[in-house]
């Protein structure tokens, strides 16, 4: 699983976790963010699972695996997104929004909302008198 928060401005803070009950002696986080260094991004054992958090450039997407045991390679089945690798398989991918540009796209969104004016008419409703 993969999950996205803001970080500081231009970055994008996203945890890679996988389920507690992944059997391994120790997974790492590998791809384009650390060069594809096999020892540059543990994974820590938590009582949910194997996690870590980075923080990325936003605006941009990432290739990576994960390696188990240092010798599996594996995908993460909850990626954005896949891209076929030197090797004959695929790389999985994470795509790091851009909480800010967004942030003011809605907020100039709001404005010109506010800028409306509704015209409706008001609604009469007919009394009868006995």
């Amino acid at each position: 699983m993969i999950t996205k928060m803001p970080g500081p401005p231009g970055k994008v803070r996203v945890t890679f976790a996988l389920p507690s009950a992944i059997w391994a002696d120790t997974i790492y986080l590998v791809g384009d963010f650390n060069h594809w260094d096999n020892h540059a991004t543990p994974m820590r054992q938590t009582e949910t699972g194997w996690m870590v958090t980075l923080e990325l450039d936003a605006g941009c997407s990432f290739q990576y695996r994960y390696l188990h045991n240092g010798s599996e390679w594996h995908n993460d089945w909850n990626a954005d997104g896949y891209e076929s690798n030197a090797f004959g398989g695929d790389n999985s991918v994470v795509m790091t929004p851009d909480f800010e540009h967004d942030a003011q796209q809605i907020e100039m969104a709001e404005r010109e909302a506010d800028h409306v004016l509704s015209f409706s008419q008001p609604k009469m409703r007919l009394a009868r008198s006995n």
